[in-house]
């Protein structure tokens, strides 16, 4: 499945993608007034990106520059836009790890060069 393709109620979803943003994790208190942690990254394909939800033991195994796959993922909708999450019964796992380095605007990641080193000559 493509990122193209991902509607508020598609269910099941798989794809893999790359993290090119992930925000701070914060403390959110559900309905039943349990405390989770969530951070919100946002993945991209070559058809687009979306943002996703992450929960727990997720936000810490995940960063900027990963390969991730999602398998038994859900969109739904937040604040009038698609979001992929895995709830419950979904996965994520890392196939591919990054570099940690924001990408420039979602696209290609940005490169640092080396310094220069003195270079030793003698006269």
């Amino acid at each position: 499945m493509k990122i193209k393709e991902l509607r508020a109620g598609v269910s099941n979803v798989e794809l893999q993608a790359e993290v090119v943003q992930k925000d701070e994790p914060r403390e959110v208190v559900s309905k039943y007034g349990k405390r989770l942690t969530v951070a919100n990254i946002t993945i991209k394909d070559e058809t687009g990106t979306i943002p996703m939800s992450l929960w727990g033991e997720d936000i810490e195994k995940v960063n900027v520059g990963d390969m991730i796959e999602v398998k038994n993922g859900y969109v739904s909708e937040f604040r009038g836009a698609p979001q992929l999450s895995t709830g419950k019964f979904g996965k994520i796992n890392v196939v591919g790890k990054g570099n940690g380095k924001k990408s420039d605007e979602y696209g290609d990641s940005e490169t640092e060069e080396a310094p220069e080193e003195p270079v030793d000559e003698e006269f």
